[in-house]
């Protein structure tokens, strides 16, 4: 059976005051259209269809391949939305299920569900409803007395008696395909506002004795539509308790959940315990058994097992196991710190490698630069890389020590075995197990190293 989904994301979104198109709002990192289509993509076999309005071209754009768009122009209601899609699905499916792309708390398993009840359904749509206490403006369902939906009656034309009904029609349906585009012929202009309405559709049913069935939602924030900034923090929290539960039903310790922020999307292995006030975004994987936070953000990077993350900023970065970092260390882009580095307070490393063992003095800044296992980087060494106009490298070999304050002028190499004194001003070439000093530095003697590799 083929199933596809039709996403409604024409709406102008007037209430959010934003020049930004409404379903591209970020809601744990990802735009409520990326949640939703997530969503759809767990139960429908063919690629969706999403129509577009306004901000149609950003919005195409951001799908890009992973769906088909139509343009609604003008904007004449939800009927009318559905119909643009007919040119398209018309003959190629056997279900449409049809759903708001600005609703990015809607789970896969709950549309599973609408889907179940549609194919045992011998009538032509199923929906999914809610019990609440606050109607929030959605209209009031009608049961039969076998059960079976008779009509939605909006609010805005409700009795007094019928706008006491606690269920709530939710605005997911699921629909047999042909049955769905010979109907939206023959839905009629609403004379109030001269639009198109989907939920139309169900006294067409219901009129002609086809059954509507429902499937009623248990979660009640799955139902939380967006249409100002305000239900989008609502939809944030909701999206961010959500993710956070699920960490920690696989093994992961979050201090303070409320405090701790993670994106969709992001990995954490077991047995990690999340201090307060950390932020975990992007493409970002952590290992397991480490220790982050608090007051640490980690951007689209990778992080190792059992390493020690205090108060520091990571982005575009790679750890691997046992690494020890901060407080106040920043990685940027192309940082990659080898097994068991220690990084100290106030450092910076950007675009380079830090092999196996090294040590990192507090108030150091690394740039471009490849440094050998079990080297040892004193407090306030700065790699002197850009010259004005281009970066240069800095090349460091194994078990060296570079003295407190040194400054290391690229482009450099530094051969294995090598000291620098304190203060020293590097701007020639250093050779293997030679002690330099002064400013320029200059070599003064030869060193032994007590367990000089071969």
């Amino acid at each position: 059976m083929k199933i596809t989904a039709i996403l409604l994301a024409a709406g102008q979104g007037t209430r959010m005051k934003s020049s930004l198109p409404k379903v591209l709002h970020p809601v744990a990192g990802k735009p409520m259209l990326w949640h939703a289509m997530n969503a759809i993509q767990q139960v429908t076999t063919e690629k969706p269809v999403v129509v577009v309005g306004h901000g149609a071209d950003e919005v195409t754009a951001y799908l890009g391949e992973t769906a088909q768009t139509v343009l609604q122009e003008p904007q004449l209601g939800t009927g009318h939305a559905v119909m643009q899609a007919e040119s398209l699905l018309k003959g190629k499916t056997d279900m449409v299920i049809v759903c708001y792309a600005d609703m990015p708390l809607l789970r896969g398993e709950t549309l599973q569900k609408l889907v179940e009840t549609q194919k045992q359904n011998k009538g032509p749509i199923s929906m999914l409803t809610v019990i609440a206490d606050d109607p929030r403006g959605f209209g009031r369902i009608i049961r039969r007395d076998d059960g079976s939906v008779d009509a939605i009656v909006e609010e805005y034309v409700a009795t007094e008696e019928q706008k006491q009904i606690k269920e709530l029609n939710v605005g997911g349906y699921c629909f047999n395909a042909e049955w769905l585009w010979g109907a939206l012929q023959r839905i009629p202009k609403n004379p109030k506002k001269g639009e198109y309405y989907l939920t139309d559709a169900i006294e067409l049913a219901s009129k002609a004795g086809l059954p509507v069935q429902a499937t009623v939602m248990g979660d009640l924030e799955e139902t939380i539509g967006v249409n100002t900034r305000i239900q989008l923090s609502e939809v944030e929290i909701a999206m961010r308790r959500r993710i956070n539960q699920g960490h920690m039903l696989n093994g992961v310790t979050m201090i303070d959940p409320a405090s701790t922020y993670i994106e969709a999307g992001v990995q954490i292995g077991r047995d990690t315990v999340l201090m307060p006030n950390s932020h975990l975004r992007g493409k970002t994987e952590i290992g397991e058994g480490n220790v982050v936070g608090p007051n640490t953000i980690i951007r689209d990077s990778k992080i190792g097992n059992h390493c020690k993350i205090l108060a520091s900023d990571i982005e575009g970065a790679l750890l691997e196991d046992g690494v020890d970092m901060g407080p106040f260390a920043r990685l940027r882009k192309g940082a990659h710190l080898g097994n068991h580095v220690h990084m100290g307070n106030f450092g910076e490393v950007k675009d380079s490698y830090l092999a196996d063992g090294v040590k990192m003095g507090h108030f150091s800044y690394i740039g471009n630069a490849q440094i050998g296992s079990n080297t040892n980087i004193g407090a306030g060494t700065i790699t002197c890389n850009y010259d004005g106009e281009k970066k240069h490298a800095t090349e460091i070999g194994e078990d060296v020590f570079i003295g407190s304050d040194t400054m290391l002028v690229a482009p450099l190499k530094i051969g294995s075995g090598a000291r620098t004194g304190a203060g020293a001003i590097v701007t020639k070439n250093v050779a293997e197990d030679t002690l330099v000093v002064g400013m320029p530095a200059r070599a003064i003697k030869k060193l032994e190293r007590k367990s000089k590799k071969k």
